[in-house]
């Protein structure tokens, strides 16, 4: 096994407790879903929101989702200028025999083009 690192990233529609928390687990569902992940396998999560995000910690949307056991860190993104707005972003730390060249990293909503160098090529 290898503790290897999913990358991940989206926006929220408004700075609501509702919106973040959707956002996030849209996103997580996304991230355990491209690359086949169980969540007794998942060793942590870190998330950062954008300063414009106050209204909710995004690990609560890990928690409803019943990840009781997996340990949790939100914290805030640095403010940098002209950087995307109502930004959330996860790096899932993963235990896994996978090679890093594996892992499918996911960006959506106004996120989708901050790492464009980690999308799949097109089929």
């Amino acid at each position: 096994m290898h503790l290897r690192g999913i990358r991940g990233a989206t926006t929220a529609a408004a700075n609501t407790e509702d919106a973040i928390l959707n956002a996030t687990q849209e996103l997580l569902h996304e991230m355990v879903s491209a690359n086949r992940v169980e969540t007794d396998e998942i060793a942590a999560l870190i998330f950062t929101c954008s300063p414009d995000l106050t209204a909710a910690f995004p690990a609560e949307a890990a928690r409803r989702m019943h990840w009781t056991a997996v340990p949790l860190l939100s914290a805030t993104e640095i403010a940098v200028p002209e950087s995307v707005a109502r930004c959330i972003r996860v790096l899932m730390l993963w235990n896994t025999p996978g090679t890093q060249s594996e892992i499918v990293h996911k960006y959506l909503r106004g996120a989708s083009g901050l790492r464009p160098d980690l999308k799949p090529p097109r089929s």
